[in-house]
């Protein structure tokens, strides 16, 4: 049975330009230029502003007294001409103005597997050999290791290339691939690799020494139950620390020195800059390479011109909307890049001054606890809205670059009834480890026991989690002869 009634409800629905503003805040500023300048592409009402430019009138401001732009690079008739269909009526666009693009900048160099194919190149092989050996280098990772299963790999050669090989002749061609530069790369294990890497040097005591614990101790070695190493292989602790120093000279990823290479040097562009003089903070955008935008006036001449008209056919009606539309979005990013920037300081500012004492002395055990929800009560504005503001933007002090997010922190109280944040904690944690004996590491136990005597009423599993959360290996892989 079907029933008919009336519902109201509250929904709230945001405007195209708070979704522009909010995709803009978003954007990093080393972004920031790559995004005005692909607006100013898709826009042509938008341009970047001249020294001697004179903002013009638009809309109700336009006068009588305009004089008409002598500009020809537009010409007026691809919108009037009746037997021309426009152009922009013959787009179509299966996407949504809503829908949210990131682009960034690259750096293009050679890859770690073009390197590989080009020493495949200089070797003299036969067109069956030289296109397993191809697929192979295709199934590298960025490391450099083979993670894929040989089997897995004669049932692609077959069904892709229609090369029918076995597991003999694919370990045959493998070795041919491991024989190319760097050293290890093809390996399947770690362990693989470092045998490759160490076969390749002068067949000194050490390296005959460092091989032999590699193939034959990697347990206890990755352990480092060095005990046992020196048990079983009957050799002196000095002898042993010798042949570690030699496996440490190793690379575990051999492709990552060539990808690195290959992706260029990527600099950190702050943000924001905090500066101190005489004991006040300072802080200013950094928005030098951002463009500074106007309204082009070739299209508020436009408007005006169509706006005079009395008569209008269908063609210059559709001029005429098409031209608002434009310069209705040049406008509409103007003013959200500016409410982009002033948000930006706002945030900025209120963290700055909440984390003075941080900023001032570069002490991280003065870092406050600090929450969004600290921030947005501050600057009233959406505990979303800081999230945004503070996500991949970093901030240069005269201490050096951070990631923005990194000065938020829960806080945990001390015995004497004190609100720290839980990086101070973490940097005690982190210098007593950078202090330990490194023949004899702390234990979480005893980090615990330490952190306990300091005032700090801390687990030892949260030890543990905040020793993980700064890549801290447990005491025993800590341990060094």
């Amino acid at each position: 049975m079907l029933n008919q009634r009336l519902q109201q409800k509250l929904l709230q629905k945001l405007s195209p330009q708070q979704i522009l503003l909010i995709k803009l805040l978003q954007v990093p500023t080393i972004a920031l230029e790559q995004r005005i300048k692909q607006e100013i592409e898709e826009n042509p009402a938008l341009e970047e502003l001249d020294e001697d430019y004179e903002e013009p009138q638009t809309d109700n401001e336009l006068d009588d007294d305009v004089e008409e732009s002598n500009d020809d690079e537009f010409d007026i008739t691809d919108y009037v001409d009746e037997d021309d269909i426009p152009d922009y009526r013959l787009n179509t666009n299966n996407s949504s103005q809503d829908d949210e693009y990131r682009e960034m900048p690259f750096v293009s160099g050679i890859s770690f597997q073009e390197n590989l194919i080009e020493q495949l190149g200089l070797r003299i092989l036969d067109e069956r050999t030289y296109m397993i050996a191809l697929n192979i280098v295709g199934n590298l990772d960025d490391a450099g290791y083979l993670s894929r299963d040989l089997n897995a790999m004669i049932d692609d050669l077959a069904f892709s290339q229609n090369i029918h090989t076995t597991k003999e002749e694919l370990n045959t061609i493998l070795k041919i691939v491991q024989d190319l530069d760097p050293a290890g790369v093809g390996a399947r294990t770690l362990q693989e690799c470092l045998i490759l890497q160490l076969q390749r040097k002068i067949q000194t005591p050490i390296v005959v020494l460092a091989t032999n614990i590699i193939t034959r101790y990697f347990d206890e070695f990755t352990r480092k139950h060095y005990d046992k190493i020196i048990k079983k292989a009957h050799i002196k602790e000095d002898e042993l620390k010798v042949a570690i120093d030699e496996i440490l000279k190793l690379n575990p990823k051999p492709g990552g020195s060539l990808s690195d290479t290959g992706r260029g040097n990527h600099y950190i562009m702050p943000d924001f800059i905090v500066n101190t003089k005489e004991g006040i903070l300072d802080l200013q955008l950094n928005s030098k390479n951002t463009p500074e935008l106007r309204l082009s006036r070739t299209y508020t001449d436009m408007l005006e011109t169509y706006a005079e008209g009395r008569s209008k056919n269908s063609a210059q009606k559709e001029a005429l909307s098409f031209i608002k539309q434009k310069i209705d979005s040049a406008k509409w990013f103007i003013d959200a890049i500016k409410q982009r920037q002033n948000t930006l300081y706002l945030t900025m500012n209120a963290i700055m001054q909440y984390q003075k004492e941080y900023f001032l002395t570069g002490d991280e055990t003065k870092l406050r606890p600090m929450i969004l929800k600290d921030i947005a009560e501050i600057v009233n504005l959406d505990i979303s809205t800081i999230s945004r503001v503070a996500n991949s933007k970093y901030v240069q002090s005269p201490f050096g670059t951070f990631l923005l997010k990194s000065f938020f922190s829960e806080s945990m109280q001390t015995d004497s009834g004190e609100e720290v944040s839980t990086r101070e904690i973490k940097k005690i944690l982190s210098d007593c480890i950078s202090n330990e004996k490194k023949h004899k590491p702390l234990t979480d136990e005893q980090l615990t026991d330490i952190l306990r005597d300091k005032g700090y009423n801390i687990a030892r599993r949260t030890v543990a989690k905040y020793r993980e959360l700064l890549n801290i290996p447990v005491a025993r892989l800590r341990k060094e002869l």
